[in-house]
């Protein structure tokens, strides 16, 4: 009998404040953090999703929590992370953020040409206790990277892709992706819709949770 099995999925941008009405942040549209959602709980498994703002329907029999903010989405991982669960790091986390947001709308005189960032906390790296599965999104040196991600973030498998490939990138409906292990192993898989690729990412997490 199969295990069920609990995952916690981020997916989507962060987006980082300036002021009130600009933010730093990314193209991710979340499709593919969603798919892994979708596929976990057609699975039988009990999904906390952990979505960044993004306009997707929530999949059905998932609990989601919706932030913004890069420290939104660590507090909310910290807090819906359970001993043995697998965490899916699907989110296109921003890694810096501004130094200040200011409390109103900047005006252009009142603007600075240089802004100031501090890091944001790598929240992949910084969970514990878990199956922790990551994603890197490349555009050159994809494999070398990805295992370097793999070691240094102490995960069970990654997930590489290049986001210059036509029908691989962000807002795209389809992936081509390779599943990176820590022994090097590496499994690509050929071209095929982002929920085909999010079954066989839980197939994976429930192989290695077997």
């Amino acid at each position: 009998m199969k295990k069920r099995l609990h995952f916690v999925i981020t997916a989507g941008p962060t987006r980082e404040f300036l002021d009130p009405v600009r933010f730093l942040s990314n193209p991710s549209t979340g499709k593919m953090g969603f798919a892994v959602a979708r596929a976990a709980a057609r699975a039988g498994h009990d999904v906390t999703f952990v979505a960044g703002p993004v306009a997707l329907k929530t999949p059905r029999d998932v609990k989601r929590v919706d932030v913004v903010s890069a420290r939104e989405m660590f507090a909310a991982v910290k807090e819906a992370v359970t001993p043995g669960c697998v965490f899916v790091a699907t989110a296109a986390v921003a890694d810096w953020r501004p130094a200040v947001c200011a409390g109103k709308k900047l005006k252009k005189t009142e603007m600075s040409n240089v802004i100031k960032l501090v890091r944001n906390p790598d929240i992949l790296k910084s969970i514990e206790g878990c199956v922790k599965i990551g994603f890197a999104a490349e555009t050159n040196d994809v494999l070398e990277e990805a295992q370097r991600k793999c070691r240094e973030k102490n995960l069970a498998m990654i997930v590489a892709n290049d986001v210059t490939e036509k029908g691989a990138g962000f807002g795209s409906d389809t992936n081509r992706v390779v599943f990176v292990y820590p022994d090097g192993r590496k499994e690509p898989l050929k071209k095929m819709s982002k929920l085909a690729v999010a079954g066989r990412i839980v197939r994976a997490c429930e192989n290695i949770c077997s």
